[in-house]
């Protein structure tokens, strides 16, 4: 009998340790994009607040992706920021806690370069340092459009957290009906970033009503988008 409880108490030790992960958790105003060199398996309509690691030094890419109402137009507005890169040695099983480093007042200004503290819910002390990166990313819809002038940022950042080089933008050529209907060069320059920006703002209305939609909207919403397929 003795045995027994011994052999039993071994084997719960065993399972609750294999369990065991040091966790990250981000407010919902953060996103995540990588970690030690793998991308961050997310989606534009969910939000990923925790992330296990492992007893260790990570390099973990985050960014500031908010929405707010700046009590002029009738639409909300959205910002991002560059990714931030995150080294936060772990040293135990802890529950780490990223925020602001103070409130933001105005988040178009805090998205140039957002400051955030890390803390640990025990309320010990935490090793981390963090660098701001100016990689910068077209939206999903633009790409499609053709008007893609920046890098992928997932990609980018996963290539930042594993150590490697930072991935140049790709200069974006114009189409060929671009080249054909532009008939100065000022157009050229002006017409993409234009289109650019719409498609942007298209994406992240789209992202704001899912989110606030309910089960029964957003599965009508899919059945018809399907369909647009």
């Amino acid at each position: 009998m003795k045995f027994t409880l011994t052999a039993s108490a071994l084997l719960a030790l065993l399972s609750s340790s294999s369990v065991f992960a040091a966790n990250l958790n981000i407010p919902m105003s953060f996103e995540y994009l990588a970690l030690d060199g793998q991308e961050v398996e997310t989606n534009h309509f969910t939000h990923k607040a925790n992330l296990n690691l492992t007893e260790g030094e990570h390099k973990i890419a985050i960014r500031y992706s908010d929405v707010y109402d700046d009590g002029i137009g009738e639409s909300p507005n959205f910002v991002k920021s560059s990714p931030f890169i995150v080294t936060l040695n772990v040293n135990g099983d802890y529950q780490y806690l990223l925020a602001p480093k103070s409130k933001v007042i105005d988040p178009k200004h805090y998205a140039k370069a957002p400051e955030v503290v890390i803390s640990r819910k025990d309320g010990g002390t935490v090793d981390y340092n963090i660098v701001q990166t100016q990689l910068r990313e077209d939206s999903f819809v633009s790409k499609i459009l053709g008007t893609d002038t920046g890098v992928d940022i997932d990609a980018a950042s996963a290539a930042v957290t594993g150590g490697k080089e930072l991935p140049a933008a790709p200069v974006r050529q114009p189409t060929a009906v671009e080249a054909m209907t532009a008939p100065v060069a000022a157009t050229e320059m002006t017409t993409p970033a234009n289109k650019s920006d719409s498609a942007a703002h298209a994406e992240q209305m789209l992202q704001y009503w899912w989110l606030h939609a309910d089960a029964a909207t957003r599965k009508e919403f899919m059945s018809w988008a399907i369909k647009q397929l």
